[in-house]
């Protein structure tokens, strides 16, 4: 799926997307200039076609390369998924084709938002009504690809009137609206990850995705964390690919082992994709939260299977630079929003409420 000059240019600069020492900017560009943003997306819309599946894919095709950039891929595909799946047909035609050329960065600030959905946090922004609009005042702690120069952001809006709660896309060019410096990660750092603030930001209709968050946010659920799971899908296959040359091709438990973890992972995946496309998971949430956390399992099970067929050549620097960045990159699969116990948290509520 990826091209041979976006695989290269993945494998040269891996390491430095993960520890900052590469420019922000060039990851999305990079992405962007694969075409792969444009899959899943129908051509009348600018894409090549294709299901949210394929999308899937992508995103898997290129964590198996890079975490960091799949990251960032996430985003903007995430963000590209709302505008398609949004009533406001105007700020589609306006922002969609520099979201698929890169262009514009697209942020998915949803992440409180998918949490409020099961009443694990309360919404971070609040807006109060106005002829025009609305007054935001509120803060986000964590956005990855809020690109410096330029961005535009998802968010789901507490009303301050006591109407439903609503999702607007917010241009980094509105005033008031503040970006904080990079977030110092453990890895993962050329992903314009930082903190938003609102000041008292005015925002006109013409920027309002949904006006009913409780309505959008189960529609575009399924997309945002099966696009989600592509990094966990990417990184597990990549070191089970690793545990299979580091055996060149001898018979012992850890290749019996490296085929259980492989038949998991692939039947994991058949399933979430058989789920995405017969659109089972808007009415059946929890299936799907039962398969993200399976596959950051998986992910985290590949990783240490990794470790057991390099043995002490995963500890020399020399050797093992590529298993390190993996092992950081299993570590932050099972936190990312909504993480692991925030999923087996609602999934006991469910339970305990059959």
């Amino acid at each position: 799926m990826l091209d041979a000059a976006f695989r290269q240019w993945l494998d040269a600069n891996a390491e430095a997307i993960d520890q900052g020492q590469c420019d922000p900017h060039q990851v999305l560009a990079q992405i962007a200039e694969s075409q792969l943003l444009r899959v899943g997306v129908d051509p009348a819309q600018g894409g090549s076609g294709g299901e949210i599946t394929d999308a899937v894919e992508a995103i898997a095709a290129i964590a198996n390369r890079s975490l960091a950039a799949a990251f960032v891929c996430w985003g903007q595909r995430a963000f590209i998924e709302y505008l398609l799946q949004s009533p406001n047909h105007a700020l589609r035609e306006r922002l969609l084709p520099g979201l698929l050329t890169g262009e514009l960065a697209g942020a998915t600030g949803l992440s409180n938002a998918m949490k409020f959905l099961s009443g694990i946090e309360a919404l971070q922004v609040r807006g109060r009504p106005d002829a025009a609009g609305w007054t935001l005042e509120g803060r986000l702690h964590w956005v990855t690809n809020l690109r410096k120069c330029g961005f535009v952001v998802a968010a789901a809006i507490e009303d301050d009137a006591g109407g439903s709660p609503f999702v607007l896309a917010i241009p980094s060019t509105s005033h008031g609206l503040e970006r904080s410096d990079d977030l110092e990660l453990m890895g993962l750092q050329s992903t314009n990850t930082a903190a938003l603030a609102f000041h008292q930001v005015e925002l006109g209709r013409d920027w309002l995705l949904h006006e009913n968050a409780r309505e959008f946010l189960p529609q575009v659920r399924p997309a945002f964390l099966a696009l989600q799971c592509g990094m966990a899908i990417g990184l597990a296959r990549r070191s089970l690919d690793e545990v299979h040359e580091h055996l060149h091709g001898r018979l012992s438990f850890l290749e019996e082992h490296r085929q259980v973890l492989k038949d998991r992972l692939d039947n994991t995946v058949a399933e979430l994709m058989h789920g995405l496309l017969e659109g089972r998971f808007q009415s059946q949430p929890a299936a799907l939260f039962k398969l993200r956390i399976t596959l950051a399992e998986s992910a985290a099970d590949a990783v240490q299977l990794e470790l057991q067929a390099s043995g002490g050549k995963a500890y020399l620097n020399a050797f093992g630079e590529g298993f390190a960045r993996r092992w950081r990159e299993s570590a932050f699969v099972p936190i990312v929003t909504p993480s692991l116990v925030q999923l087996r948290a609602e999934l006991h509520r469910q339970a305990a409420g059959a």
